[in-house]
């Protein structure tokens, strides 16, 4: 039988469900996603750090979780973004004890366990969107009956006390989700340096499968000493202005002509580094099925999204212009030069898993580096 398990919000509400996965406190921003596959990948997803996802599709783990690699090898397996899990905790509405996939290897509630992952089952999670759509940049905590410690996840989330809230936005928080070292994978022409803030593994598979050798970069390291064709800033958590120098040594890339795309995070950075400036969104899009327009055009497209920041339309600068927009609230969703081969996304054109519409974007950015 299951041991029950607290969920305490930052505004005073509380709610009570059964515990799976780890019996460990676990504190975090409470974020919602509404995809209704994908679920190992978007716990692995290192842009979750600090996060408690909430997801609203009622069934999750019916497929089960494929066996987790133990590093980044070649070739890069399947259904997982990163080699361990990232968010804080999860809730769910309803799991499924049993697993039904030709790869499945463990259901889903051990796999957490192994993780060192607290989670929450049975709770309403219609009502807690409604709470996140209504309060802005909501916490929580995650409170098991018999906890037996606090989820680790590095000397950041050391709670100051037991009733403390954790709030990614206000931390610094890149030196726990980044490579510690460079590490090269793949061999071919075209070398893209990838600055790592917490980089999805499909966006290394992606330039793989285009024949590109890729070397994978800590988010703080020196760029000047870096050899490249492309440079391609990663997606990642947290507040765009809490990266260090980053976006200064974006600055001087833009003095010179090799191509840049940004992505997510790496959207923000290197609008940053044009000379906008981002601001926190009450509650962000996180979802499968995010539709964006090309400004200009009438093509649309349907994308999978992660971000809680948003960079300021009537900030950027008159060599820029917005590139896609999204349809819904017309916030900026990617931005490119005028004249040189510099442009970003904040959504996911790797797409994994989610819809992969925009999976152009890289094909378009390598022929720029043809050019």
């Amino acid at each position: 039988m299951r041991q029950k398990c607290k969920l305490v919000l930052s505004d005073g509400s509380s709610f009570e469900g059964d515990l799976i996965g780890a019996p460990l406190r676990a504190s975090g921003e409470l974020v919602f996603t509404t995809g209704m596959v994908g679920y190992s990948e978007a716990i692995t997803d290192p842009s979750y750090f600090g996060q408690i996802l909430c997801f609203t599709y009622p069934l999750i783990g019916n497929y089960g979780i494929p066996d987790l690699p133990h590093g980044l090898e070649l070739p890069i397996p399947r259904g997982f973004e990163s080699s361990r899990a990232h968010a804080a905790a999860v809730i769910l509405t309803i799991d499924s004890p049993e697993t039904f996939h030709w790869n499945s290897f463990q259901s889903l509630d051990n796999w957490l366990k192994g993780q060192g992952v607290p989670g929450v089952v049975g709770l309403d999670t219609r009502h807690l969107v409604h709470l996140i759509r209504s309060t802005p940049n909501l916490l929580g905590r995650i409170e098991p009956s018999h906890e037996e410690g606090y989820r680790d996840m590095g000397p950041l989330l050391t709670p100051k006390s037991p009733n403390a809230f954790f709030d990614p936005g206000m931390n610094t928080i890149l030196s726990e989700v980044s490579t510690k070292e460079r590490v090269r994978l793949g061999k071919g022409s075209t070398r893209v340096g990838i600055v790592d803030c917490g980089v999805k593994w499909n966006i290394i598979r992606r330039f793989l499968s285009f024949g590109c050798e890729v070397e994978l970069l800590p988010w703080n390291t020196k760029l000047s000493d870096v050899d490249c064709d492309l440079w391609l800033l990663s997606n990642g958590p947290g507040d765009p202005t809490r990266t260090g120098d980053l976006t200064q040594q974006v600055e001087k890339l833009l003095l010179e002509d090799r191509p840049i795309l940004g992505i997510c995070l790496g959207h923000q950075i290197l609008s940053l580094a044009a000379g906008a400036s981002t601001r926190r969104m009450p509650y962000g899009h996180r979802s499968h099925n995010q539709p964006v327009y090309e400004v200009g055009t009438r093509r649309g497209y349907i994308t999978s999204q992660n971000h809680g920041y948003v960079v300021e339309d009537a900030s950027l600068p008159s060599d820029w212009e917005p590139w896609f927009r999204n349809v819904n609230d017309q916030t900026i969703e990617g931005i490119r030069h005028k004249t040189k081969p510099f442009r970003s996304v904040q959504f996911h054109p790797e797409a994994s898993g989610g819809p992969r519409d925009t999976s152009w974007i890289f094909e378009q950015i390598l022929a720029e580096v043809k050019k």
